[in-house]
């Protein structure tokens, strides 16, 4: 094998190309191995813990541990076991750029100040001691002002300032965090999935901020938080990597930059409804959309079909049970799915987000670390990894434009 210093990296070409300014090394830690895969329906940059990772299929059976195969690789096998590893996808423009940017979580973006917006706003305010600034931003500046007025006065060991974003600036930060929303439908109005009825209206308000990411040269996370989460996820990686003609052409965002937050809620539900009919859940998981499609599994192993599919209505139709007392059911998402998830998101920590597999963000548990994102593998049922793989893989035919 050949291998380069780029930087503080240990590069390996797997077809990908070096950068010009490599030179060559011996092995060391942290390895990149470089691939050269088509963008569009491929991951961008992820970690690895086996040699047999680098070129799984990208369906839902990345969610399940890879079975050891004898391969050209198998000189760097115990090295990946004990240090672990990168895959880095030079088909995208600014890999290069992302891989040795700095990885850190001080100040972060927050467009929209609504419901959603302003609940986790609060909870960032109360919760976390290594954010150093939050800047606000919303079409309305006396919510900007109210909030930034608000909460400074709040005083915590460690908690971050507010401050007020410029729009031509919303991107001078480590974490964008966007929770506006359109066309929420109003309390006692009938509507089948609230989550879908929005999605036209908000992809079309996300596109402005995607571009806006591309242009600034964005490089940190772009954390996707109104509804539909996953489709909407899927737009913010597609429109930042699309020309002025439209036209994709993988000089945006990696797809590693986007994570959707909506399922940290349906694992809560889940949660909550399975102690009040009495189904255990202490074994429980949740995966897929944060709508109709979702998926709860009462046990990943000893998966029970009947009592996962009660468990899952009973989760999907929770924020209609919310809406019939006559209220939006807003707090337990903007704790559960964006705060509660976030968090661990930037302390290197297992949460719920919907992550790119393959063409489609499909929400399960995982991690960011320095070597990439770990999608977080464990056994499950044949049955329902099949399940998990046609909801994948409707999200993946989903209509985005």
């Amino acid at each position: 094998m050949e291998y380069k210093r780029y930087g503080d990296f240990c590069l390996c070409s797997l077809g990908g190309a070096f950068p010009q300014e490599a030179t060559p090394c011996q092995l060391f830690s942290p390895l990149v191995f470089l691939v050269d895969r088509e963008p569009q329906h491929h991951r961008g940059w992820f970690g690895i813990r086996s040699v047999d990772e680098i070129f799984e299929e990208e369906t839902a059976a990345v969610l399940t541990p890879r079975e050891k195969q004898q391969g050209d690789l198998e000189e760097l096998r115990d090295f990946v076991e004990e240090w672990g590893a990168t895959v880095l996808n030079t088909a995208f423009s600014r890999c290069f750029s992302f891989l040795t940017a700095p990885k850190t979580a001080k100040k972060m973006t927050l467009v929209g100040l609504g419901d959603v917006g302003g609940t986790l706003l609060t909870a960032l305010k109360l919760l976390d001691s290594s954010i150093e600034e939050i800047a606000v931003y919303d079409p309305n500046e006396a919510q900007c002002k109210r909030y930034e007025a608000e909460l400074n006065q709040v005083l915590g060991r460690g908690s971050p300032r507010i401050t007020i974003a410029r729009k031509e600036e919303l991107f001078s930060c480590d974490v964008f965090l966007f929770t506006a929303s359109r066309g929420v439908p109003a309390v006692g109005q009938q509507v089948q999935d609230v989550r879908m009825v929005q999605y036209a209206l908000n992809r079309d308000m996300l596109k402005v901020y995607a571009r806006q990411a591309r242009e600034a040269g964005f490089m940190g996370l772009f954390c996707q938080i109104s509804d539909p989460v996953d489709q909407l996820s899927r737009v913010v990686f597609l429109e930042s990597n699309r020309n002025e003609a439209g036209v994709f052409d993988g000089k945006g965002l990696l797809p590693e930059q986007i994570q959707g937050f909506g399922l940290g809620v349906m694992a809560a539900r889940a949660a909550y409804y399975g102690r009040r009919e009495g189904i255990d859940f202490s074994h429980g998981c949740a995966f897929g959309p944060h709508g109709k499609d979702l998926i709860v599994a009462n046990d990943p192993l000893n998966y029970d079909p009947a009592l996962s599919e009660r468990l899952t209505e009973l989760t999907v139709q929770a924020n209609l049970e919310v809406r019939s007392y006559g209220f939006k059911p807003y707090i337990a998402p903007a704790l559960s799915s964006a705060a509660l998830s976030i968090l661990p998101l930037l302390r290197g920590e297992v949460h719920y987000g919907a992550v790119p597999i393959g063409g489609a963000y499909l929400g399960c548990r995982s991690s960011f670390s320095k070597q990439g994102l770990l999608i977080e593998k464990q056994p499950l049922h044949e049955q329902l990894l099949s399940r998990i793989e046609t909801v994948r893989k409707k999200l993946e035919d989903f209509d985005y434009d």
